[in-house]
């Protein structure tokens, strides 16, 4: 790439915690304004700085589809430029060579092509429920339902479920361009109108789901008072081995979604009661939204038209991280009120 002329925006990638976040929603408003960045001390204070798998991923299926021109995109750089020309829409396959997170890889890509002129269709190869990330199901059930409150379009189906360490999972989704983003208010959840989920296993026996599907239940009804409604799904395809379980909590204006992967020598109780303590966490603190929703919509609703708001469990470090580097790309007013590890409200006006 030639050397770049134009006015570029500076971003310090060790803000915060310094992780991955401030990359991936960097690459999102660069690609959609088309405003360039570059961003030094990526993922420093972590203990592998720098680009990895996934985040080479990210930057480079975001090249592709915004035919961006870029300095320093290798593994393990620590400083990225990034000068996005368009957006196109099309048909994509995009692989993380690990058990890298689709999702994390869709945080990227998918407002962008949102924003594109016409429908794309993408397929993501990689890690699809692998720990600290969104599941793939949490993406389908919570994320997707929210945005379409918003004027999204999307459609997302899993061919093949890629866990730990094996990874190659296979998603596919149909996106449609946004005319506009429409605002929204998630200030109140409302009444809960019902509790349901999954319990997953891949080459595991049977019996690994039943008991997470049971001890979860039990906990739920004597601890809630409430009914629950599991679904066992037995033997997802998959290249590896696996267990997942997937709580929804369904409200009047609201969902929230909390997820438990199993692990080696880890009794399928445990993994019920990962879920159901964050389930149980969720219904005992104020907020509509949960810390994971939270720091995934603001993006959307620092692009759209009009006020915004939303109230949440917790403030998470990813949050801030977010409202931060939207206001290096965007001339938009941002309230916080919480403390991070807290419950609290974020509003974004004057629109």
């Amino acid at each position: 790439m030639q050397s770049y002329r134009g006015d570029l925006i500076e971003i310090d990638g060790s803000y915060g915690e310094g992780g991955g976040q401030i990359l991936r929603t960097a690459l999102v408003l660069s690609a959609i304004l088309k405003k360039p960045f570059a961003l030094s001390h990526i993922r420093s204070k972590r203990k592998n700085p720098g680009l990895q798998a996934q985040h080479l991923a990210a930057v480079e299926a975001l090249t592709r589809i915004t035919e961006a021109e870029t300095q320093g995109v290798k593994f393990g750089s620590q400083k990225i430029t990034f000068i996005p020309q368009r957006i196109l829409s099309g048909i994509y396959q995009f692989e993380i060579r690990t058990a890298g997170s689709v999702t994390l890889l869709l945080q990227a890509i998918f407002l962008p092509l949102c924003h594109s002129e016409g429908i794309s269709r993408v397929t993501l190869i990689g890690g699809t429920h692998v720990q600290w990330s969104p599941s793939f199901h949490y993406f389908s059930e919570v994320f997707l339902p929210t945005l379409e409150r918003m004027g999204v379009s999307a459609r997302a189906g899993i061919e093949k479920w890629g866990f730990y360490p094996k990874g190659d999972g296979r998603i596919q989704l149909t996106i449609n361009p946004v005319r506009e983003l429409k605002p929204i208010s998630l200030v109140d959840r409302g009444s809960l109108k019902k509790i349901r989920g999954i319990s997953a296993i891949s080459n595991l026996p049977r019996h690994v789901a039943d008991r997470q599907k049971e001890q979860a239940l039990k906990r739920i009804q004597s601890e809630l008072q409430v009914e629950g409604e599991i679904t066992i799904l037995d033997n997802v395809p998959s290249n590896g081995s696996g267990s997942f379980l997937f709580l929804l909590a369904e409200y009047e204006r609201g969902l929230a979604g909390f997820c438990s992967l199993g692990v080696k020598r880890r009794p399928a109780e445990k993994v019920a009661d990962e879920a159901v303590d964050c389930l149980k966490d969720y219904l005992a603190s104020d907020g509509c939204i949960d810390p994971y929703l939270a720091d995934q919509i603001v993006p959307f609703m620092a692009l759209a038209r009009g006020n915004s708001s939303f109230t949440t469990t917790r403030i998470t470090e990813h949050l801030v991280a977010n409202l931060w580097v939207i206001q290096h790309f965007l001339d938009v007013k941002i309230s916080r009120k919480g403390e991070t590890g807290m419950s609290g409200r974020v509003e974004f006006l004057n629109k």
